[in-house]
């Protein structure tokens, strides 16, 4: 008999299964569809040698201490401060915008506080502030929105920006100095022999069994479990009840290249050009050493793996709707992007996952199961069934 059973081991599901096996002394049974662990954080050595990330670029930050000193019990990290440029009016140019990227841009010599003025100069005011084109109209104008925003923000979701809620923008800071890191947490790193090593180590625990190339529903009606958690789409875990959760999916396109370097950035983004939203080249992140360097372009679709919720009104209340059945299904406990459809960061996820872990914790009495004649609890298996 297994205390939880865990539908997915990414952030969110390895996370609780190593807290609830290490440290409230939990038999944990962890199951996946796919043929690994980790998520889409997996990385792994492609045909060259190069140490590639499946399901694209995953650059880990955060300003939580508690959340950085838990990772940091199953990795060694690289100091690793992202940057990014955008090829805008045939220029590679600093993202998010700066002093560098407006004087280059348009050939000035601006100061930080002339910059701040120039800003101002060209802001729209908007009151109040909802959606992804307010935020950046609001901030620096219609001129560097449209060279920088609209174009991407309509290849990466499909909707012009417009028609996004504010949060989609708002995560992209606009400077007046020269700093050019594109996050500016406490602490930036990469896990030093990757996401996939750290996975493997949290997971190594004698209470924890991982079953992967399995859909739970297949195995969950043969094994005994107390409590399930679950961290896929929770639309489909009732079936699309109310209908399908709508969610942006990404096609990756990986090269290798038979040189050291392929572009002076690690991650160029492609606003106004081609299909593809931007290439990242692995070896900035991972300080590797090869003599041949691989790359990966993203392609926005429709169709596919979900990856990132839809921020639109009519999208939110969708999910309340399926957050009532959750909140009303007992012995499931729904944590992760998936199955609270948010577009969280790493961090976010496994902040949640040792706050669901906590409050699992917390609970004075551990419910016995009733079992059937096969040992298994049927009030969770009709819940997941």
């Amino acid at each position: 008999m297994f205390d939880y059973l865990i539908v997915g081991a990414g952030f969110a599901g390895s996370v609780l299964a190593e807290r609830l096996a290490a440290g409230a002394g939990k038999r944990v049974i962890v199951v996946d569809r796919r043929p690994h662990i980790a998520g889409n954080a997996y990385d792994h050595y492609d045909d060259a040698g190069v140490l590639v990330h499946k399901y694209g670029p995953h650059i880990f930050h955060t300003n939580s201490r508690e959340v950085f000193e838990y990772l940091s019990r199953f990795t060694a990290w690289r100091p690793y401060e992202h940057r990014v440029l955008a090829s805008v009016d045939g220029q590679l140019l600093p993202i998010p915008i700066n002093l560098d990227t407006v004087n280059r841009l348009y050939g000035l010599g601006l100061t930080a506080l002339e910059l701040e003025q120039f800003f101002a100069a060209r802001a729209e005011k908007v009151e109040p502030v909802r959606t992804s084109e307010d935020v950046i109209v609001s901030r620096v104008g219609r001129e560097l929105y449209g060279k920088f925003f609209r174009n991407y923000t309509r290849k990466q979701w499909g909707l012009d920006p417009a028609e996004l809620d504010a949060s989609v923008t708002a995560r992209v800071p606009v400077r007046c100095n020269r700093d050019d890191r594109y996050f500016d947490d406490t602490y930036q790193a990469m896990p030093k022999h990757g996401y996939t090593r750290l996975f493997e180590r949290m997971l190594a625990h004698p209470n924890i069994k991982v079953m992967l190339n399995t859909d739970y529903r297949d195995i969950a009606g043969e094994i005994g479990y107390r409590e399930m958690i679950y961290t896929g789409p929770v639309d489909e875990f009732f079936d699309h009840r109310h209908g399908k959760l709508p969610y942006r999916s990404l096609r990756f396109h990986h090269e290798t290249y038979d040189h050291a370097v392929y572009q002076p950035a690690p991650v160029v983004n492609y606003p106004n050009q081609h299909l593809y939203t931007r290439v990242t080249e692995f070896k900035y992140l991972t300080g590797q050493e090869h003599a041949k360097t691989s790359v990966v372009y993203e392609y926005p679709c429709d169709e596919g793996d979900p990856y990132y919720p839809v921020p639109r009104p009519e999208n939110a209340e969708l999910y309340r709707r399926y957050k009532a059945l959750a909140d009303a299904t007992p012995g499931v406990h729904f944590a992760g992007r998936l199955a609270t459809y948010r577009y969280y960061n790493m961090d976010q996820v496994v902040a949640q996952a040792l706050t669901l872990y906590a409050r699992l914790c917390r609970r004075s009495v551990d419910v016995a199961p009733r079992s059937d004649d096969h040992g298994r609890d049927p009030r969770v298996l009709s819940a997941a069934s």
